[in-house]
């Protein structure tokens, strides 16, 4: 029994772990979402199941669902800026979906569990309401407005502008050469005025508490912190792609951490710093 319920739950699987990342932000969270669904598989009366992958989305969306109504009260008692755990892809690679970008799982952060569920189980994964209203226990009127709720903030956040890989191979560059060098000025040259900076450390680990708005504030930051870390010239920095964006895995003697830099035109518009640990334990 069990070696056929693997059988026919391991080709879903990666598929299943998307959409319970997308829930919820955490590839941890996702993988145990997925077993517990995995679990629950190997007691179905299989034959029953005229369609597995969409069975075994519905288990998972609901156990995401209950996972990201904890998590939110996790969540508001957080420390500092709430980011989600990096999804690490080879440059070369091809580029992931949007929906997985730092910035569209950040907006969904701020949405009720309700209105991301509906949004994304109808949005990003083509759930029929009628499904969508057995998940979430709500009628099918109440689900669309959810989803119609969650739809006008994503659009309202997410960027319109989509830059050129040329573009960002030359910021990603110059922002390289800046860190090796400590070259401030130079810095400063790529980001844009309105520029963000997020940094989560979840109370781990060295992190600003607050985003940090403006170009000459991201530049005083960068500075003060390079006082109180190692040089970056003893540091191992890898370039990767992060949740479709292009940044670094850098390990150095102070730990491991993330950046992911998001840009607009010729300008560095937000980098996203992630030196959690908890968040990082996937890569170590």
């Amino acid at each position: 029994m069990t070696d056929d319920a693997a059988q026919t739950f391991e080709p879903h699987r990666e598929y299943l772990l998307g959409v319970a990342y997308r829930m919820l932000g955490s590839i941890a969270e996702a993988e145990d979402a997925v077993q517990d669904a995995f679990l629950r598989w190997q007691s179905v009366e299989r034959t029953t199941v005229q369609d597995p992958r969409a069975y075994l989305r519905r288990v998972v969306a609901r156990l995401g669902l209950d996972r990201l109504k904890s998590a939110r009260a996790r969540r508001e008692r957080y420390v500092g800026p709430w980011l989600p755990e990096p999804l690490i892809e080879d440059p070369a690679s091809v580029e992931m979906a949007d929906d997985v970008s730092v910035a569209l799982l950040m907006t969904l952060e701020r949405l009720s569990p309700l209105e991301r569920a509906a949004f994304l189980l109808h949005d990003v994964f083509d759930m029929d309401y009628s499904a969508i209203a057995e998940v979430l226990e709500r009628s099918e009127p109440a689900c669309r407005q959810l989803a119609a709720r969650a739809r006008t903030h994503v659009r309202s956040e997410r960027s319109r502008f989509t830059p050129s890989r040329e573009a960002e191979t030359r910021l990603v560059q110059g922002f390289t050469a800046a860190m090796y060098s400590g070259d401030v000025d130079g810095l400063a040259k790529l980001l844009a005025d309105d520029a963000v900076f997020y940094s989560d450390g979840g109370g781990k680990r060295t992190a600003a508490l607050k985003p940090i708005y403006g170009r000459d504030r991201i530049v005083r930051f960068v500075i003060g912190v390079s006082k109180k870390r190692a040089p970056i010239s003893t540091a191992s920095i890898r370039p990767v792609r992060i949740n479709g964006l292009p940044g670094f895995v850098v390990r150095d003697p102070d730990g491991i951490e993330t950046i992911a830099i998001e840009t607009s035109g010729d300008q560095i518009v937000a980098i996203y710093a992630i030196r959690n640990p908890e968040k990082l334990r996937h890569l170590s």
